[in-house]
């Protein structure tokens, strides 16, 4: 039997190992940890609400199947193939080396905001952890933050109550004066008010709009403290207790991934299960609440015609991308860590069924408890149902609030919501980590610890703006922006970087000598064709349904506006600033977008078929700056003058 040729490195020129999963299931625990994160919470069972209920998850299993699926067994297999993370894998195509720079961009700026959101629920994890023995702090109003507007209990249904009842509940919110003057105006007499008239001529000395339930005035009032900041142009100060829980985020995030995926890895079999654990306790307390019943059909109940919107579509399109989180670079990375011959078609498939479901199952949950909190304050579900921020900070905890054992229910609850946070930053830090790190092997993998720790402190830094009395705005600029259409131009970019310019058929057959098939006609069909169309028409819908960003009543000044459009700038220039020097280092545009003689498996022993190196084709020594490099110039007919190993 011939024996098995070598590739000889050269003394000193040697990577020190990469390192990989230390567990068969590490890395599906990761992709199920990554993918279901707070939007699943948050996001997910308003959007399905608000765009009609049952009906809704047609256009989301639609766009599942012909854009998520696609991308996130593209990205995995991506990622496998060449055992590199974002920057790195660029090797297939150096023209577009550019769009790592974009996908580590996009995730630097989610990392800095998505730790606060982690931030604020470790703040009331602890207030919930204190208040084990007595009452939750945010369901009362006589605490030293509550503001003369506060009211302990809903203002009372007028369903059932005469006329002079409803006279009498409206004019305890009327500002006295400017009711007095407004009669006085009118030749009315009090005596002949009536609550229509109070309606119709008196509407604007009503005060209702100012009224807030006391856990509105907590997060706002207390932890954000809000009210002390003016605009953007006078944010405030720092919130000393916000930047404290902050920076536990950041160490607790920096223990995790210190080593890598070997602790990350560990650390994921917890934070990836536990919360469903909590998820089916709150499932069940809250399906057994008095009026839980009202908030599951106001969920479900499907409104056909809603299907004939196109923006229903669009955002059950914009709810997958965002959920499964192509582009980030996460799933390349985590990918990049598996052996050779991982089996990522299936966990793609299996990670994405499971995003979805938890989605649909914790809309159930959500919506028991709002249906609990309607029937409580008298309200319709429609008036208690928000998503983002205002859902998991505001409304659930007063309904959780209203429950027998309610501090405990409160810690389980914010105890899982920073377990799913945390989940989706390990994978969104660790790319931006290992893809730095892939791109200076030498100098930066003996020392990642130390370089992990520069990094977490960097992005604490970065995070202080955020938790700043008027931080909300610059988190909610950040997450309006930051992830909008850049995200979707560097999905589209790096499929037509790999799947048109590299090649339908090149890339089949690298995933058949990875997992031993070609993929399915479907993989193929949607890959060229279908994925890109999808991800062009959201990109002009979302273009089309733009608004300018606001919190509340408070919409962002021009220039703040201005500063979200850099940020949706920045991942779309580096995408296109290094090709002209790609195009440069490697003599022309031809040879820029070819694989460089790197590309391919990572592993010697990996590298069979087109990607065997004959001794004649493996090695020439050359000397540059006294350094010893490596240099193939014959590889399958794709030689490359300019080339040099050099990492991109």
């Amino acid at each position: 039997m011939a024996e098995e040729k070598k590739e000889v490195v050269p003394e000193g020129t040697e990577e020190p190992e990469r390192g990989n999963w230390g567990g068969k299931l590490d890395f599906f625990m990761s992709c199920v940890g990554y993918a279901v994160g707070l939007g699943n919470i948050w996001r997910f069972p308003y959007l399905c609400f608000r765009n009609g209920g049952g009906a809704f998850l047609i256009p989301y299993t639609i766009m599942l199947v012909i854009a998520g699926l696609p991308l996130f067994f593209f990205e995995l297999s991506f990622g496998q193939f060449a055992s590199l993370g974002p920057l790195a894998v660029w090797r297939v195509n150096p023209l577009f080396w550019g769009v790592g720079l974009g996908m580590i961009s996009i995730s630097a700026m989610v990392c800095i905001y998505y730790n606060v959101v982690i931030t604020y629920a470790m703040f009331y994890l602890m207030v919930s952890i204190i208040n084990l023995d007595g009452q939750l702090p945010w369901t009362t109003c006589d605490n030293l933050w509550n503001s003369p507007y506060c009211l302990s209990t809903a203002i009372p249904s007028f369903k059932n109550m005469s006329e002079d009842q409803k006279l009498n509940v409206t004019l305890g919110m009327f500002n006295e004066t400017c009711l007095e003057d407004g009669l006085q105006e009118s030749g009315i007499s009090m005596d002949d008010l009536t609550f229509n008239l109070t309606q119709t001529n008196f509407s604007d000395c009503n005060l209702k709009h100012l009224y807030k339930l006391p856990s509105e005035e907590y997060f706002t009032r207390f932890v954000l403290q809000l009210h002390e900041a003016k605009d953007f142009s006078d944010v405030g100060g720092i919130s000393v207790k916000l930047a404290f829980v902050l920076a536990l985020a950041w160490i607790l995030l920096f223990f995790c991934l210190k080593k890598g995926v070997k602790t990350s890895g560990k650390v994921v079999y917890f934070m990836a299960t536990f919360p469903y654990v909590i998820l089916i306790c709150l499932l069940v307390r809250g399906v057994t609440l008095e009026g839980s019943m009202e908030g599951i059909k106001f969920y479900i109940i499907p409104e056909w015609e809603r299907l004939l919107d196109i923006d229903v579509w669009r955002q059950a399109a914009t709810q997958i991308f965002y959920s499964l989180g192509p582009a980030f670079g996460s799933l390349i990375t985590m990918a990049s860590f598996n052996p050779f011959k991982h089996n990522s078609h299936r966990d793609a498939i299996i990670v994405s069924m499971i995003n979805c479901g938890t989605s649909v199952f914790a809309g159930f949950i959500i919506f028991s408890v709002l249906g609990f909190m309607a029937h409580t304050t008298n309200q319709e579900v429609k008036d208690v149902a928000v998503d983002g921020p205002g859902l998991v900070f505001v409304v659930y905890p007063l309904g959780i609030s209203h429950m027998p054992g309610a501090a405990i229910w409160s810690f389980l609850f914010f105890f899982m919501l920073v377990a799913l946070g945390l989940d989706s930053q390990f994978a969104m830090f660790e790319a931006i980590i290992s893809a730095i790190i892939d791109t200076f092997p030498h100098f930066l993998r003996p020392r990642r610890t130390k370089f992990a720790m520069f990094c977490h402190f960097i992005g604490f830094l970065l995070g202080l703006p955020l938790v700043t009395k008027g931080g909300i705005w610059v988190l909610t600029l950040m997450e309006w922006y930051s992830a909008s259409f850049g995200l979707m131009i560097v999905c589209l970019t790096e499929i037509v970087a790999v799947i048109w310019i590299y090649g339908i058929k090149n890339f089949s057959n690298d995933v058949e000598i990875m997992l031993g098939f070609q993929p399915a006609l479907f993989w193929k069909a949607t890959w060229v064709v279908i994925t890109p169309v999808a991800i062009s028409l959201m990109l002009i819908l979302s273009a089309v349904k733009s608004s300018p960003a606001s919190y509340g009543s408070y919409k962002f000044e021009s220039w703040v506006q201005d500063v979200g459009w850099a940020m949706v700038a920045i991942p779309i220039v580096l995408i296109i600033l290094p090709m002209p020097f790609q195009i440069r280092r490697y003599g022309s545009l031809r040879n820029a977008t070819r694989p460089t003689p790197e590309w391919g498996p990572a592993n010697p022993k990996d590298r069979v078929g087109r990607y065997a190196r004959t001794e004649l084709q493996m090695t020439s020594i050359a000397q540059s700056n006294g350094s010893v490099v490596e240099v193939d110039s014959l590889k399958e007919g794709r030689e490359n003058s300019a080339y040099v190993s050099e990492k991109l």
